[in-house]
């Protein structure tokens, strides 16, 4: 009797979206601690800066300075990689597989939200480049005079964040990632198997709920130095 070959799960479109799910794990946590270490901003200067240098050496003295903060980044590349590559690759095999073009929209089918997750990837992706150019390297500085404190993170937020369109930016940004984890974390859930009638009801208001905190603790920041409430 001829064997049949065995198929690789990551090659069938369950396998890429648990992929999919997985990434969107790490990616979600690092947005998580990414927001809860920043908050530290409404403390003052020193509180701040003291969290950013404690990712600097953190691991020290087992790994050099910027050591495990440089493995984060590798692993965040990796998943983002991951993420975005995969979802190319179902749009991809959606698109081959769509041979006739729907006449009308059906949201059982293909909903707004759906249409919305590639666009607003790319904003996101688009908002994470400017992002690291601007408080990460410097490259981008917004306000020439006050330039970039490489080791002063909290004067640089104050100095970028003065400028409303440098906070509309942020705002823009952060309500396209607000968008995107709410149809992520509904959409995941079901995919890692949480798919139960007597849950199912309450999977879209826990995600909302979940990406409306997430973007307001960080709209809050560009918001709060504009306002004066951190300076």
């Amino acid at each position: 009797m001829q064997r049949m070959a065995a198929i690789p799960i990551s090659s069938t479109s369950i396998g890429k979206k648990v992929l999919m799910a997985l990434s969107s794990i790490v990616l979600f946590l690092y947005v998580v601690g990414h927001l809860v270490g920043n908050l530290k901003i409404f403390f003052g200067p020193d509180p701040f800066n003291d969290y950013a240098e404690w990712l600097r050496v953190a691991g020290s003295p087992l790994f050099p300075d910027e050591g495990l903060l440089w493995i984060a980044r590798v692993i965040l590349l990796a998943a983002l990689f991951v993420h975005v590559g995969v979802y190319v690759q179902l749009w991809r095999q959606k698109r081959r597989a769509r041979t006739v073009g729907y006449r009308t929209f059906d949201p059982q089918v293909f909903s707004w939200m759906s249409r919305a997750m590639m666009w607003g990837g790319l904003a996101i992706l688009l908002f994470v480049i400017f992002h690291v150019l601007h408080l990460t390297t410097g490259h981008i500085t917004p306000d020439p005079a006050a330039g970039f404190q490489r080791h002063d993170p909290y004067e640089n937020i104050i100095a970028g964040f003065s400028l409303w369109w440098v906070s509309g930016i942020y705002v823009i940004g952060v309500l396209a990632l607000g968008m995107h984890l709410y149809h992520g974390l509904w959409s995941g859930m079901q995919t890692l198997g949480m798919n139960n009638p007597k849950y199912n009801l309450y999977r879209r208001p826990a995600a909302a709920v979940v990406a409306i905190v997430i973007a307001v603790g960080y709209i809050a920041i560009p918001l709060g130095v504009l306002f004066g409430m951190v300076s």
